[in-house]
């Protein structure tokens, strides 16, 4: 066995990162801010754990998030338990059983979850996830607000030259239920269209042809449902892919009443269709939509609509949510954005006991209004420190630039 290295020691493992002072603090300020103004919307916090017992923590969540899921084995139980690769299905679990209201639930997260392979490549396998989910509305405009706080999202975060994708996975399963494909032929065609693979879906329509005819079935049965399929993934663009599809009307005309909420409450977004976007979890049963910015190839924030999931827990509900990865907002921060503008030396004697009521006050009195005030130790000085308590001829202590 080789031996211990002292890089061994220090070395994290890939995708796994820490956030040192400076960064830590603009990912702490922007989560507070975030969390601050979707209680203003009316979303209450909720902080799930860490980890669950996997019945309940892969339930409905399909296999790209079981594949991701790190595993291991409660030693009090001795059950299957799962760290969390994805916040939503915790909290669809909250409001089916935890807090089972009548009526629209909102509620907000953010928390680190743990990925067994990066999710998008390159990208992180630790991402501080936040979010918000509204459970209880099926209505389209339940949609056109989660939409409005995703974008609020980026917007207090500093993000500009936001694009918003909007696609409907209502479509896709709508259209594979009436091809008559087998359910492992629809899984194949499902994943094609997953990974925009034409030649793959191809490949996968054609098999699923050739097993119709050995089954005696003909090829003709589900023939336009399948052809359509193939007209799916070529649907994405602005708003003109929307007039070739007139087999969906219904999943259209929503699309075209959230793009229009979308362009009258931020003109300045630019909106764009896919409705073949499939990527995520494979829980969203209607609306989803995705947000990119210029110069980063991932989504900044992604979501739509879950209906039903709390079935499980025995409480189905219409449910629409939207998550981002702080760590990803925070590369697109300015930099220096960790909130702290220098800080006041205190001489040591603040940090004793009571050798100094007057300067203890000071400082007690510095602190509460919000400075940063450091004790001076062994006579050195921080050097985030741009100011210094001095003491005056009247006993009282002043502040001095250093």
């Amino acid at each position: 066995m080789r031996a211990m290295t002292t890089a061994d020691r220090w070395l994290l493992p890939d995708g796994i990162e820490e956030l040192l002072p400076a960064p830590a603090a603009g990912a702490e300020g922007l989560r507070r801010a975030l969390l601050d103004l979707y209680r203003s919307w009316g979303y209450q916090l909720v902080i799930p754990p860490l980890a669950e017992f996997t019945e309940s923590l892969l339930i409905g969540s399909g296999a790209d998030i079981d594949l991701l899921t790190f595993r291991l084995t409660d030693q009090l139980s001795g059950r299957a338990m799962g760290i969390r690769a994805d916040i939503t299905p915790q909290v669809a679990r909250i409001d089916a059983h935890s807090l089972p209201r009548e009526g629209v639930s909102r509620f907000c997260y953010a928390g680190t979850v743990l990925h067994t392979r990066p999710a998008n490549l390159p990208g992180s396998r630790s991402p501080i996830m936040i979010g918000a989910e509204l459970y209880g509305d099926a209505g389209i405009h339940a949609d056109i607000e989660i939409i409005r706080l995703m974008l609020e999202t980026l917007r207090r975060a500093g993000v500009e030259g936001i694009t918003v994708d909007l696609g409907h996975v209502g479509i896709c399963r709508r259209l594979l239920a009436e091809s008559g494909l087998a359910p492992k032929a629809a899984a194949k065609v499902f994943d094609a269209l997953q990974r925009k693979s034409i030649p793959d879906l191809e490949e996968a329509l054609s098999e699923a042809d050739g097993a119709g005819k050995d089954a005696g079935k003909g090829a003709a049965a589900g023939s336009a449902g399948r052809e359509r399929i193939l007209e799916l993934a070529a649907l994405q663009g602005g708003a003109e892919v929307l007039e070739r599809a007139p087999w969906a009307e219904a999943e259209v005309s929503s699309l075209r009443q959230v793009a229009a909420a979308v362009a009258a409450h931020y003109p300045e977004v630019e909106i764009s269709f896919d409705l073949c976007e499939l990527r995520g979890y494979r829980y969203h049963t209607g609306l989803v939509f995705a947000a990119y910015v210029p110069g980063h190839g991932r989504a900044l924030a992604n979501g739509g609509r879950y209906d039903d999931m709390g079935a499980v827990f025995g409480r189905a509900r219409a449910a629409t949510g939207f998550s981002s990865d702080l760590k990803a907002l925070l590369q697109l921060l300015p930099e220096n954005t960790d909130g702290e503008s220098g800080a006041i030396c205190a001489p040591l004697s603040a940090a004793k006991a009571a050798d100094e009521p007057a300067l203890r006050r000071k400082v007690e009195e510095l602190r509460a209004a919000g400075e940063v005030v450091i004790a001076s130790l062994a006579g050195e000085t921080d050097p985030r420190c741009d100011r210094r308590l001095v003491a005056g001829r009247d006993g009282g202590w002043r502040i001095e630039n250093c």
